[in-house]
């Protein structure tokens, strides 16, 4: 069969008007030119994982709603820390998105399940009894991956850290058991990471916009830096022994090539 292609977006933070983040941050610019990157590459489906806006009013989700408007495939929401809940009026999800637990989605056979982590004024997420029971059931059955905001596990970046989502121990505990779950998609730290969690590779997916510094001392300060951009690409196969999944990270920005390795006559170049 053909490849599932799902592309994760993440913490894009758009202010009202296009207004840079922190002073400095052109974010609309980078969501225009990420929307563009996605569109050429044409995935199945976008998830983006939270922080779509900076202080979640209606004006800010209304300006992320004119940059997202170009893209020319399903994008599928969760919040962020940074959102609030006029994102599902922006982006109506059901019952459960508005209950604070999550939605699925459907591409194919391959389920998406997107839970929410945020806890409304904190910066910190949660995985509440609640949403990892609402994860458990959303998993059973076929191939799937899980999303969500806060990432469940440590990076070594202090800031973030103290930030992520507490009680993580009880989501990888809900997603041990779910044997079609093939990975873990997380934003909130702005840069590609990745760890286990519950037996499943877990990957935090950089930001179209600014990174989070790298610094892994222990009192690091919370800075970032304009470091290149890129997406996330999930990509889902069937092969004669079962569902398998392997993880792309695709730069934004124009890069020279393709180049060949090869003359015509089978020699290299």
């Amino acid at each position: 069969m053909k490849p599932i292609v799902i592309a994760q977006l993440t913490d894009t933070h758009i202010r009202e008007g296009g207004a840079f983040a922190y002073g400095r941050v052109d974010t609309a610019s980078f969501l225009a030119r990420a929307v563009e990157h996605l569109n050429a590459l044409q995935p199945d489906a976008v998830v983006l994982t939270g922080d779509l806006v900076d202080y979640g009013t209606a004006a800010e989700y209304e300006t992320f709603r004119t940059l997202i408007a170009p893209l020319r495939v399903p994008l599928h929401v969760i919040p962020g820390n940074h959102d609030s809940a006029l994102i599902w009026d922006a982006f109506p999800s059901g019952d459960t998105a508005r209950a604070g637990l999550g939605h699925t989605v459907d591409v194919g056979p391959l389920r998406l399940v997107m839970m929410d982590s945020t806890i409304p004024g904190a910066p910190n997420g949660l995985a509440t009894e609640e949403r990892c029971r609402y994860v458990a059931d959303a998993l059973a059955g076929g191939p799937s991956l899980l999303f969500l905001h806060h990432p469940p596990f440590l990076t070594g970046i202090a800031h973030m850290d103290r930030n992520n989502c507490h009680e993580a121990a009880r989501l990888a505990a809900a997603i041990a058991p779910a044997d079609g779950l093939l990975a873990v998609g997380c934003g909130h730290v702005h840069r590609m990471i990745s760890a286990t969690v519950g037996g499943r590779r877990t990957l935090i997916a950089p930001s179209p916009a600014h990174a989070v510094s790298l610094d892994l001392s222990p009192d690091g300060p919370a800075t970032f830096h304009l470091e290149p951009p890129g997406v996330l690409l999930h990509v889902v196969t069937r092969e004669a022994d079962g569902w398998h999944h392997v993880s792309h990270l695709s730069p934004i920005g124009a890069f020279a090539g393709p180049f060949p390795f090869f003359q015509e006559d089978g020699e290299l170049v």
